[in-house]
């Protein structure tokens, strides 16, 4: 039919960038938004405790140390896969897990799609090897309990029913939800840190 119009389906970024969500290109990914958009969507849908919301962007710092500590011998790469693995985020949001289920395949395409062009954007393979995301999905499971029992309210044993019990041996983890921009920093120190200078 002509003269039929699409919804616009691109977002422009602070950057300048202008990312189309449907088709997003590894050119118009830049880590600057990733960090301010990861420092300002909150975890839990923001029902936590704190002054502060406990971001994504804190949540994905503290994967990549869980996923260091679960494994110490993975790579400067494989740390970096875990620090980017909501990424996606920036852009779609932290939909939480029984909302994510309601919407179905459809979403989970598209966050795969963009995923895999962030991490072409920083030389990482599209795909996170079935073991890394695994290993990936432990920590991020861990990181839950740790939010949910100390940020969110959850009792100890409704945690470990959902999330899992965290293992001994672990550094202990205590969890202070940061200002925005401290939480955004956080994350940019963390990734030039795991990337090649």
């Amino acid at each position: 039919m002509a003269g039929k119009t699409h919804p616009r389906a691109w977002q422009r970024m602070l950057s300048g960038r202008r990312l189309d969500l449907l088709e997003p290109s590894p050119l118009d990914i830049e880590i600057e938004d990733i960090a301010h958009g990861l420092a300002r969507v909150a975890r839990w849908n923001g029902q936590t405790r704190g002054l502060h919301a406990f971001s994504v962007a804190q949540h994905s710092v503290l994967v990549e140390r869980l996923v260091a500590d679960l494994s110490p011998r993975l790579s400067r790469e494989a740390r970096l896969m875990a620090l980017l693995h909501d990424a996606p985020e920036y852009v779609v949001g932290d939909l939480i897990s029984p909302f994510k289920a309601a919407i179905g395949v459809n979403y989970k395409a598209l966050e795969v799609k963009l995923q895999a062009a962030i991490h072409l954007r920083f030389g990482l393979p599209a795909l996170v090897p079935k073991p890394l995301a695994t290993l990936f999905k432990k920590a991020d499971h861990l990181s839950a309990y740790y939010e949910a029992t100390q940020l969110a309210g959850f009792e100890e044993d409704i945690a470990r029913k959902l999330f899992g019990a965290p293992p001994g041996g672990l550094k202990p983890v205590r969890l202070t939800p940061l200002p925005t921009a401290d939480a955004q920093a956080l994350f940019l120190e963390r990734f030039r840190r795991l990337t090649p200078r």
